[in-house]
C-alpha cells in the first residue's frame, strides 16, 4: 500500500485522521505511532517486524552512546558498531551481494523495506548527533520509533534530523486550515504521480522498448526527457503527498523539491533537488572533512566526492556514481568558468543539457547501455528522426508541454506578483472545485489501470 492507492486514499487516510482527531491531545503521538505501525503492516507484516526491530536496535545504540558520551573513545565503539549495522542493512537490501543477510533474516523472496535509504540516513544522523551531544541522551522511545516509521515521511522523506522532527511535533498546529492545506498538497502530489509521472513513464517505456542501437537521435532525446520529468513528478509527487498528509496532522514539513527542473544554473538545480539529502551529506560528511582540509583543491575533491556519494545513494550502482560525479564536476566548472550574470534562457539551456547528460547514466541499467544511449542521442545511429519519433511526438506533445510548464514556478510567481484581489478571490473559490475534479480524475485513472505503485528508484 502506497499513498497513490485507492485503499490508502479512501480507506486508511480518512480513518487515520478521524481516529487522530477523536483522541485527546495528550495521547495523539501514541495514535500517530499506532497508525504508522498499521501502515507498515499493510505494506507487509514482515516489513513491520523488520522496521520495528531496526528502530529498537538503533534506539539502544543511541541510548548506549548517550550514557558513554563523557568518554568519547568509549562512546565511539557503539557509534561505530551502530553505523556499520545500518550500512549493512541498506547494502543488504539494495544490492544483490548480501544474499546471506536475506537468508539469515528469513526474508521473503522479493522483500524490500520501502524507504530504507531515508530511515537509514535518519538513524545514522541521530547516532552521530547523540555522540556529538546535539541530542539529549534521554530521548523518548515512542518519539524515536515514530521518527523512524512515521508513515507520511516513510516513502519519500523529507529527511529530517531527530531534533528538528521533535520540534515539529512540539509545534504542531491542528486546525481546519492546515487540513485544507494538507489535502490540497496531497491532491497536487497525487496528480503529479498519477496524471504526469505514470503517463510519462509510458512514453519512456515506448522508447526503451526499441533497440538502443537503432533508435533515432530525436527519439532518444524524447525518451530521456520523458524519463527526467517522470522521475521528477514521481519523486516530488510522493514527497508532496507525504508533506500534505503531515499537514493534516498539524505538522509542517519542509518541501523536498523546489522546482529544480529548468533552473538557470546547475547550482540552483542542485540546491532544489532532494534538498534535505544534500544538507545531510553536507552536515555529516563534507563539512567535517572540510575542516580537516586546508587546500582549496582538496576541498573541491571532497565536494565532488559528496555528490558522487549522493549518486551512489540513489541507485547503489556504478551508474549512480557516474551521475553524481558528473554533477559534482559540473558544479565546480560552473563556479570557475561562468560569470555571475548569465541570461536566463542561456542558463536554462546549458543546465538542462547537463542534467539530461546525468540522467542518461541514472536511467541506464549498465554503463554500456548508457554510453550506447548517449551515442544515439548524438546521432551515432545515423538517424536524426524516424517515424516512431513523429508518432510519439503526436501522441504525447500536449502532455510534455503541460508537464514542462507544471515543473516551473511560473504560475506560482504570476499569482504572487499579480496583486489583484479579484484574481485571488476567484482562485480561492475555484481551488476546492479544481481539487475535487483532480481527485476524481486521479481516482478514475487509478481504477482503470488497477494501481499506481510504480516508483522508478526505490529509496
Amino acid at each position: 500500500m502506497v499513498y497513490s492507492s485507492l485503499m490508502f486514499i479512501y480507506g486508511f487516510l480518512p480513518v487515520a485522521l478521524l481516529l487522530y482527531y477523536l483522541t485527546p491531545k495528550r495521547f495523539r503521538e501514541y495514535v500517530m505511532l499506532f497508525e504508522s505501525m498499521a501502515f507498515c503492516c499493510f505494506i507487509s507484516l514482515y516489513f513491520f517486524l523488520y522496521i520495528a526491530a531496526y528502530s529498537i536496535v538503533n534506539f539502544l545504540f543511541g541510548k548506549t552512546i548517550g550514557k558513554l558520551r563523557k568518554n568519547e573513545k568509549l562512546a565511539a565503539i557503539p557509534l561505530t558498531i551502530g553505523i556499520i549495522f545500518d550500512l549493512i542493512m541498506i547494502f543488504g537490501f539494495r544490492t544483490k551481494y548480501f544474499m546471506w543477510l536475506h537468508d539469515m533474516l528469513h526474508a521473503p523472496e522479493g522483500f524490500y523495506p520501502i524507504g530504507i535509504s531515508f530511515f537509514t540516513l535518519s538513524a545514522i544522523g541521530t547516532l552521530i548527533d547523540t555522540y556529538k551531544g546535539r541530542i539529549k541522551a534521554d530521548m523518548s522511545f515512542v518519539r524515536y520509533t515514530l521518527y523512524i516509521m512515521f508513515f507520511p515521511r516513510l516513502i519519500m522523506g523529507p529527511l529530517l534530523r531527530y531534533g528538528v522532527f521533535a520540534k515539529v511535533l512540539d509545534s504542531r498546529n491542528e486546525n481546519l486550515t492546515n487540513i485544507g492545506i494538507g489535502m490540497s498538497l496531497f491532491i497536487k502530489g497525487l496528480a503529479k504521480k498519477v496524471i504526469a509521472a505514470d503517463n510519462l513513464y509510458m512514453l519512456y517505456s515506448a522508447v526503451r522498448s526499441s533497440d538502443v542501437s537503432s533508435i533515432s537521435a530525436a527519439t532518444a532525446w524524447t525518451g530521456i526527457t520523458a524519463y527526467l520529468f517522470c522521475l521528477y513528478f514521481n519523486l516530488s509527487g510522493f514527497a508532496d503527498m507525504g508533506t500534505g498528509i503531515a499537514y493534516c496532522f498539524g505538522l509542517k514539513f519542509p518541501q523536498s523539491f523546489n522546482y529544480p527542473l529548468l533552473s538557470t544554473r546547475i547550482k540552483y538545480f542542485a540546491a532544489r533537488w532532494q534538498s534535505q539529502v544534500i544538507q545531510w551529506l553536507r552536515r555529516y560528511i563534507t563539512k567535517p572533512l572540510y575542516s580537516a582540509c586546508t587546500k582549496k583543491w582538496i576541498r573541491e575533491i571532497v565536494f565532488v566526492g559528496g555528490w558522487t556519494l549522493f549518486g551512489f545513494w540513489y541507485t547503489v550502482s556504478f551508474n549512480g556514481v557516474i551521475w553524481g560525479l558528473i554533477m559534482g564536476i559540473a558544479l565546480i566548472i560552473e563556479n570557475y568558468v561562468l560569470p555571475e550574470k548569465v541570461m536566463k534562457f542561456t542558463g536554462i539551456i546549458y543546465t538542462f543539457l547537463v542534467v539530461i547528460l546525468c540522467t542518461v547514466f541514472l536511467s541506464g541499467d549498465s554503463l554500456a547501455f548508457s554510453v550506447k544511449y548517449l551515442l544515439a542521442m548524438l546521432g551515432g545511429n545515423g538517424v536524426i528522426a524516424d517515424a516512431k519519433f513523429f508518432y510519439l511526438l503526436k501522441s504525447y506533445i500536449v502532455l510534455l508541454l503541460i508537464t514542462m510548464y507544471a515543473s516551473t514556478s511560473l504560475f506560482r510567481n504570476m499569482m504572487v506578483r499579480s496583486g489583484k484581489v479579484k484574481i485571488h478571490n476567484i482562485i480561492a473559490v475555484a481551488s476546492p472545485l479544481i481539487a475535487v475534479a483532480t481527485l476524481i480524475i486521479c481516482t478514475a485513472l487509478i481504477s482503470y489501470s488497477g494501481s499506481s505503485d510504480m516508483i522508478l528508484i526505490y529509496l
